[in-house]
């Protein structure tokens, strides 16, 4: 099938030709049909299979012109990444198309947003808590919505967005087009569908957890992070054929980590991403990374869902993910609109487990390569693998045998009193007693007399 044989207008069919695109993936081809039509759609595909494309050709085919200042289009994602990258995406299609398309997410200054909201939108592309402020201070007015657009709405949930999403349906008319995409199908998700969509159409181009064919699977037994190291830069120092390369790692101080060894190893070729890097850190280690200027990136989980990069053309799983889902994730940067694409997988013995779970889910076993003879196997150990020290006769757990049993003496009269508090605090008690009742103002000074 060809884009052409879609019921593109003009101006989309020019867009798509300038791109240099020709054949719509299985998912942009399934849903044009069914999102144009105005139904409530739910898509389950794997990421990097071009779901933005999906939902935006059929809005973007049956969005007529118009002057009004509030927008007809509400597109919520997860991350400020997604957002520009949305964004970006709907401003390529739109080239020949008079629409006016904003970005709004946390981190920057609002008034500014408030100003741009303003002006008069057509399409919003947010993150659900800026959208809700934006809301709630009566800037933007969301009446007019006719199509709610909800993309990777499983890690949306994920990142505990979901009184946030509830707060937005509140507030949007009910009359309007639900659309949904996400690379899982969760509990959490099936709920949010069965609350608020009206006889979904479920389009599935492939089960939760299935590999894409055209990305080529490999993985390494590592003892621990310095040996990770040599061997990343032993495949790193082949820069034709890591030529752009994703390094995911599991938490942020090992980012950081990370990215510092490489700067020794490859001065000015890394960049690194994560939560606790400024907003503008994140996006221009991204644009740094798409333009070339950095061949390597280093990023956590939380950046796997709001990357898409071209020609990627390796991701190192620096850590094996706990969850098989993060894993699917993160290969899916590579690979991505059906070209080929390479992941590599370093395994430590502790995290051998997690690498079962991960290729369960797949049902495929990733194809296991040596550590070249080169590559120095370092004993040296970083915080988090050093074995726990427990002093020997100090140890935090007792067992039976070594709680305390009773003194080998009776204790002392004096020592047998209970304290009550002092002996200054009982005389002066006695000597102010509390009055028998609120009105009896005399009770203390008759008493004060006697004594």
């Amino acid at each position: 099938m060809l884009f052409q044989d879609l019921n593109l207008n003009t101006p989309l069919n020019n867009a798509i030709e300038d791109l240099g695109f020709k054949n719509p993936t299985p998912i942009q081809a399934e849903a044009f049909n069914i999102v144009a039509s105005g139904k409530d759609v739910v898509g389950i595909a794997q990421t990097g299979t071009g779901k933005t494309f999906a939902y935006m050709l059929p809005i973007l085919r049956h969005l007529k012109y118009s002057r009004q200042d509030n927008p007809r289009v509400l597109i919520l994602v997860p991350t400020r990444e997604l957002v520009v990258q949305v964004v970006d995406e709907i401003e390529k299609l739109s080239k020949y198309i008079n629409n006016r398309v904003l970005g709004v997410y946390g981190g920057t200054n609002i008034n500014t947003q408030k100003k741009a909201v303003a002006q008069g939108q057509d399409i919003i592309v947010a993150t659900p808590g800026r959208l809700y402020d934006l809301a709630v201070s009566r800037v933007l007015q969301l009446k007019s919505i006719q199509k709610l657009v909800i993309d990777e709405v499983d890690v949306m949930l994920d990142l505990g967005f979901r009184h946030q999403l509830l707060n937005i349906f509140d507030i949007l008319p009910e009359r309007r087009q639900n659309i949904m995409f996400s690379a899982t199908m969760t509990k959490d998700v099936d709920e949010l569908i069965t609350d608020f969509f009206i006889s979904p159409t479920k389009i599935q181009i492939a089960v939760s957890g299935t590999p894409l064919e055209n990305i080529r699977q490999q993985r390494y037994n590592v003892p621990n992070f310095y040996t990770k190291v040599n061997l990343l830069e032993h495949l790193l120092r082949d820069e034709d054929q890591f030529s752009r390369v994703l390094i995911f790692v599991a938490y942020k101080k090992m980012a950081d980590r990370l990215f510092d060894k490489l700067e020794e190893l490859f001065p000015s070729q890394s960049c690194v991403i994560h939560s606790n890097k400024t907003q503008n850190y994140r996006l221009r280690s991204i644009e740094q990374f798409r333009a070339g200027e950095h061949r390597l990136l280093v990023a956590t989980d939380v950046m796997a869902r709001g990357l898409d990069i071209e020609d990627i053309t390796h991701v190192i799983n620096f850590d094996t993910p706990d969850y098989p889902e993060n894993y699917m994730h993160r290969i899916g940067r590579t690979g991505r609109a059906e070209k080929e694409g390479h992941t590599i997988l370093f395994s430590t013995e502790k995290e051998q487990e997690a690498r079962e779970r991960l290729e369960d889910l797949m049902q495929i076993e990733i194809t296991t390569l040596q550590i070249p003879e080169t590559v120095a196997i370092s004993t040296e150990l970083i915080e988090e693998e050093r074995p726990q020290i427990r002093e020997r006769n100090n140890p935090t757990k007792r067992s039976k045998e070594d709680v305390p049993g009773p003194a080998f003496h009776e204790k002392k009269d004096k020592n047998k009193k209970t304290n009550l508090g002092g002996s200054y605090r009982r005389e002066i008690a006695k000597k102010y007693k509390k009055p028998k009742t609120r009105g009896d103002k005399n009770y203390n000074r008759k008493n004060k007399k006697k004594r």
